[in-house]
């Protein structure tokens, strides 16, 4: 069973003068991952590479890895790999590296960059991938605040204000009975709930 991490973590190390700051990110999603990725990008724009992967998906069944201008499959591949390797998902791993120097060759490349995630993912704090579903709702404007506040703490995927509102959620599918129970509660039964699987 695939797995993710709980908050980021950063590691960093000097081999052979040049410096490389590994992180992890937890992602939900490949736009999630491509922003996490440019805010990385702006604060290290100084660096001489941001080599990247990320797996994102219950199965781990999306991903992408780049070398940044390193040679090829030195550094990506390699990240991507380890990512793989350790039964991660819904991750981001970024190794940044300063150039001190000294040319590690392919062989030291693979290595620094190898190192430089896994000692990041023996710091990180695993959590289970939870399977989520769809919550769909439709009702009337008065129960709109008691709607926002009972899911205030989960992900809002879509929202229409017609005639009557229609909103939609991403929930843990564990909690949607709970979760259910409440809108109920919170609306006096006047609620339309749809539960659709991802």
């Amino acid at each position: 069973m695939m797995h993710t991490i709980k908050k980021a973590v950063i590691f960093e190390q000097i081999i052979n003068k040049s410096r490389f700051i590994g992180q992890l990110f937890p992602v939900a999603s490949v736009l999630e991952a491509k922003d996490k990725l440019e805010e990385v990008r702006k604060r290290y724009a100084d660096a001489t590479h941001n080599c990247y992967g990320y797996v994102i998906g219950e199965n781990g069944s999306e991903g992408k890895q780049s070398d940044d201008g390193e040679p090829s499959g030195t550094a990506g591949a390699v990240i991507f790999g380890i990512l793989k390797k350790n039964g991660l998902t819904n991750v981001l791993a970024v190794v940044t590296r300063y150039f001190g120097g000294i040319k590690l060759g392919a062989g030291g490349l693979v290595r620094a960059y190898g190192s430089s995630v896994s000692l990041a993912i023996n710091q990180a704090e695993p959590s289970e991938i939870r399977s989520m579903i769809a919550l769909e709702l439709e009702f009337a404007y008065p129960h709109l605040n008691s709607v926002q506040k009972c899911l205030e703490k989960h992900q809002e995927i879509s929202h229409d204000f017609g005639e009557t509102v229609k909103m939609a959620y991403l929930i843990p599918e564990t909690e949607s009975a709970e979760i259910r129970q409440s809108l109920v509660d919170a609306t006096r039964n006047e609620i339309k709930i749809t539960l659709n699987s991802k």
